[in-house]
């Protein structure tokens, strides 16, 4: 038992018709449309090798993007490299739930594999519902009858409530795969007692997410967060900084304005522990200009940290005994923007805390800098892994620990 969930450890797969949620979810390239990592195909390989090996029958289910988005699209190509990685033939099937699936499902042989459609092309995949009511969905009630097993190695969505995360461990025998099973160990054993002083690295586009997760961990006893990102320009528009109109403006696309007073709740609960730039940097025209924060507003949009925030970051993180960071700290893919992140990334690397960090940007900046090995856990998973750290409960975990509490 792993916290209260079986694991692949507890559970005969022996020639068991499986059902495994995965994550595909990988960066795709706009104009080649090809991959631009597998990381997450090869994050999966243990758990799939095991049930081959145990002669199961595989299929497999996982999604790409979000509707409206460049990189929503089929999944033919993951199960082409998925099964490249597994060095055995993926069949990917044009269906999720249908009668095509279910023919192909029930047709399957022991010791073969196949991968179902992309999730999110079935509505109830993205609506945001309670555990009990995912459980009632098509997609599970239609699939659960075909299935001995369902193993859940998908930890990046586990802090999402949907059908294919939580819906199945109530219908039918149900644990985690290897991935799942080693990113809930390590982050839990983490946090039972973690090294003093521990601070959270707070950035990205998720505002929303993130300002959730402070609130959470400085409750729950952290005792610094060091804000980056859209983040901070929330944080420093909530103490009273007028930001500029562009900067605004893209808080008001992400419909994260009513966050502003979220945030200026939290700095007078809080205090110095939220820590905001002193100095930002502004793109003029693709050009990287410092200024000091006392100097806003102007009509440029906030970009990075500035040059003296980040030497404040990096000196709070040599003092600290555990780190946890999420979200890039800037814009990251622009390399006049990139250096808040990577300097930051690098601190964290250098530091003698422990070290957990989540989310691609944040992984993609490690492997940039050549540090990634210097990090004591690269999580597959941001949302998941953050939301986990700052002591929430993940649908997907609390979903199959009542399956093994139920058994």
């Amino acid at each position: 038992m792993l916290h209260g969930m079986l694991t692949l450890d507890d559970v005969d797969v022996k020639d068991k018709k499986t059902l495994v949620r995965l994550d595909l979810n990988t960066p795709i390239d706009p104009e080649t449309e090809e991959f631009m990592d597998d990381r997450r195909f090869q994050s999966h390989r243990e758990t799939l090798l095991e049930l081959l090996d145990s002669n199961a029958s595989i299929v497999c289910m996982a999604h790409q993007g979000r509707p409206g988005e460049a990189d929503f699209t089929t999944l033919e190509k993951h199960a082409g490299r998925l099964g490249e990685i597994l060095g055995a033939e993926v069949r990917y099937v044009d269906d999720i739930f249908g009668s095509n699936a279910q023919v192909n499902i029930k047709n399957l042989g022991r010791g073969e594999i196949l991968l179902l459609e992309n999730l999110r092309f079935y509505s109830e995949e993205v609506l945001k519902r309670p555990m009990d009511v995912q459980a009632k969905t098509f997609l599970v009630k239609r699939l659960s009858p075909l299935f001995d097993l369902f193993v859940n190695d998908a930890f990046a969505v586990a802090h999402r409530s949907q059908p294919s995360v939580v819906g199945f461990p109530s219908h039918i025998e149900s644990c985690v795969g290897r991935l799942m099973e080693k990113e809930v160990r390590t982050i839990l054993d983490t946090l039972h007692n973690p090294q003093k002083p521990v601070t959270f690295i707070l950035g990205g586009t998720k505002a929303d997410d993130s300002i959730k997760v402070a609130e959470r961990a400085l409750s729950n006893g952290t005792d610094m967060v060091l804000t980056g990102g859209v983040v901070a320009n929330i944080f420093l528009a909530a103490k009273g900084y007028r930001i500029g109109e562009p900067s605004i403006e893209f808080i008001r696309g992400k419909k994260m304005l009513e966050q502003i007073d979220i945030a200026r709740g939290l700095l007078q609960k809080f205090g110095d522990k939220i820590v905001v730039p002193k100095d930002v940097a502004l793109d003029k025209g693709g050009r990287r200009v410092e200024i000091d924060v006392s100097e806003l507003p102007q009509n440029y949009r906030i970009t990075d940290l500035g040059s003296r925030t980040i030497e404040e970051y990096r000196k709070i993180i040599s003092e600290s005994g555990t780190v946890f960071a999420n979200g890039a700290l800037g814009l990251f893919e622009d390399k006049n923007f990139a250096k808040g992140t990577d300097q930051v990334i690098k601190a964290i690397a250098e530091g003698e805390g422990f070290s957990v960090i989540g989310g691609g940007h944040t992984t993609a900046a490690a492997r940039e800098a050549g540090v990634v090995d210097r990090i004591n856990h690269v999580s597959s998973g941001g949302g998941a892994c953050i939301n986990l750290l700052a002591g929430y409960e993940l649908p997907g975990v609390e979903a199959l620990k009542a399956a093994a509490k139920g058994k």
